[in-house]
């Protein structure tokens, strides 16, 4: 009588599934009982499998991707290994896929703009704005010196420097992209 399967995957140091595996594949064989005796099977497992590669053996059932996306050492939700599983690497190209999929749909619909010709027509919409504002005191001086009696150059002088001043405030200002 050997040792179950369970066991001897931990005296292996891998996982009973490969255990399993190992068994429908024919590379090792259990006992009638269905245990296992775990010195025929270290034979048989070095007779007829690949030579793991060094520092691969406890790595064998399991394919690992650097995963870049993520720092070391992040508490419980890094694996042990450092790395991803080529599982869950792929989860992550198919959400990739997904989303840039999305995007060139919204692209196609004309639900997207251009970002630098957007950045482009607001530059020289708010341009044509603060041209107008700088223009307004010439235009506008001489009348409201006639209605209110004042002097026209000295309307014009205080209005001009009131619309620098407002357009210097407002260009202070640092508006939020979301």
């Amino acid at each position: 009588m050997g040792i179950s399967i369970r066991a001897y995957a931990q005296h292996r140091g891998v996982t009973d599934t490969a255990v399993h595996k190992a068994i429908r594949a024919g590379r090792i064989t259990p006992e009638a009982d269905g245990t296992i005796d775990a010195d025929r099977a270290d034979r048989e497992w070095a007779r007829h499998s690949d030579v793991p590669k060094a520092g691969t053996r406890a790595k064998a059932a399991k394919v690992v991707v650097p995963d870049a996306s993520t720092p070391p050492n992040d508490g419980a939700a890094a694996l042990p290994t450092g790395g991803t599983s080529l599982l869950q690497a792929r989860t992550v190209n198919e959400v990739v896929k997904a989303q840039t999929n999305k995007v060139r749909l919204a692209r196609l619909k004309g639900e997207l703009v251009d970002r630098p010709q957007a950045i482009a027509h607001v530059f020289k919409l708010a341009r044509s704005e603060r041209d107008a504002w700088l223009n307004w005191p010439a235009r506008i001086s001489a009348q409201m010196a006639a209605r209110l009696d004042v002097d026209p150059h000295a309307m014009h002088v205080a209005l001009e420097a009131a619309v620098r001043e407002h357009l210097q405030e407002l260009g202070e200002l640092r508006p939020r992209v979301d």
